[in-house]
């Protein structure tokens, strides 16, 4: 365990341990209805329209970007910011050890009492700034991937945990109330996700179809028990080492990077521990650049926002590729990978098929479904982009 935390002599240790299993458990199956009791704490005009994705002005653009007229800056100072994964605000939440100090940080308690199959602290690249506008700019530094776990979890365990105790509104909950605005990035450090809605489009018939995933629970830290879209990994390096950050720090590669981990089963060791990834030489990688130089495949930004129950930042991108190089590249598509399932829908004719990109569709898993805000923010702003995605 890492350093402790206070001593609480008052606590008895593992009914400290077994409460918090049981909020961590309740929070995992029931992040949509407690994401609906978190939306009352921001007001209308916080959100994307339509969605349950909160945003800022200027991070949504008014129609989709190119992928590649998103430019990225580095900022080698790394910011200071008041709220950190050991606040003193989160020590309510925290579990005791046997000798009744505190776990210091809540990715602490969930590598030590509720561990999921992948849960490793790796570098990330930190949001720091963002400036809208038909070019986007986005500033980063580096930060870790716990942050995420130590602010962002912590804080929907806060909320799960005050919510089971019949208590509403931030002046229950401390940390949340810390926080105020959970789209202000110099409040906290903020790691981004890259989720990207993936579209097989066929030219001859006009018809569409995008993957669609299950984020099994047992499997991820956060977001699981939910629908999402496929594939979404966090904006990170391949590896520590320090000659990824530089090779690394590029939207597409990223993009790629999970197509082929999500989508085809593919290893995350990239050897890049031992020298940096040699883009231009991966088969996988020059196919994509060149179909993305022909047109067969193109790919949009479609801006960032972040959820109202965990404060996870997601970065919503489509990639519709035309349905004979989706068919070419994909021929091996995985059902299950280590973040969960592929949902499959049967097309009529004994075949698994992907989700049809329709209305009744787009309008069941906004609306119906447990989705992750930020997969069905990008549904909905892909349908209603859909004559520019599709053109």
């Amino acid at each position: 365990m890492a350093t402790a935390g206070p001593t609480r002599t008052e606590d008895d240790p593992a009914a400290t341990r077994d409460a918090w299993l049981r909020t961590r458990t309740y929070l995992n199956a029931h992040r949509h209805e407690l994401t609906d009791a978190a939306l009352r704490d921001f007001k209308p005009e916080d959100f994307i329209p339509g969605t349950r994705l909160l945003t800022r002005p200027g991070w949504i653009p008014d129609r989709p970007v190119p992928l590649q007229d998103v430019r990225l800056a580095w900022a080698d100072d790394e910011p200071t910011t008041p709220i950190t994964g050991d606040a003193a605000e989160l020590e309510h939440i925290r579990p005791l050890a046997d000798d009744r100090t505190s776990y210091r940080r809540y990715s602490d308690a969930v590598g030590h009492l509720a561990r999921p199959h992948l849960f490793e602290n790796r570098s990330c690249y930190r949001l720091l700034d963002v400036d809208g506008g038909d070019r986007p700019a986005l500033t980063f530094g580096l930060g870790a991937y716990f942050d995420v776990i130590d602010i962002c979890e912590a804080a929907a365990h806060e909320f799960t945990a005050a919510q089971l105790n019949g208590q509403t509104g931030q002046a229950t909950t401390s940390f949340r109330a810390m926080v105020g605005d959970p789209t202000d990035l110099s409040r906290r450090p903020v790691m981004a996700a890259v989720s990207t809605m993936v579209i097989r489009l066929d030219r001859a018939t006009g018809d569409a179809e995008f993957v669609l995933h299950w984020r099994d629970p047992a499997k991820v830290a956060s977001g699981g028990g939910l629908y999402q879209v496929m594939p979404v990994g966090m904006f990170q390096p391949s590896h520590d080492a320090p000659w990824n950050q530089a090779n690394d720090f590029n939207l597409w590669r990223s993009i790629s990077r999970e197509l082929s981990e999500e989508l085809l089963g593919s290893t995350e060791d990239y050897g890049s521990n031992a020298t940096p990834i040699d883009y231009d030489a991966w088969d996988f990688y020059k196919t994509l650049g060149r179909a993305r130089a022909d047109g067969r495949l193109r790919v949009f930004w479609l801006g960032l926002g972040m959820d109202p129950l965990t404060y996870v930042t997601d970065m919503l991108t489509v990639a519709v590729f035309d349905a004979d190089l989706f068919d070419q590249t994909f021929q091996r598509l995985v059902t299950t990978n280590d973040e969960g399932h592929r949902v499959e829908l049967e097309d009529g004719t004994g075949h698994a098929s992907g989700i049809p990109f329709r209305a009744d569709q787009i309008m069941r898993l906004t609306h119906d479904e447990p989705m992750q805000p930020a997969g069905a923010a990008l549904l909905h702003l892909a349908w209603k982009h859909r004559a520019k995605l599709l053109s």
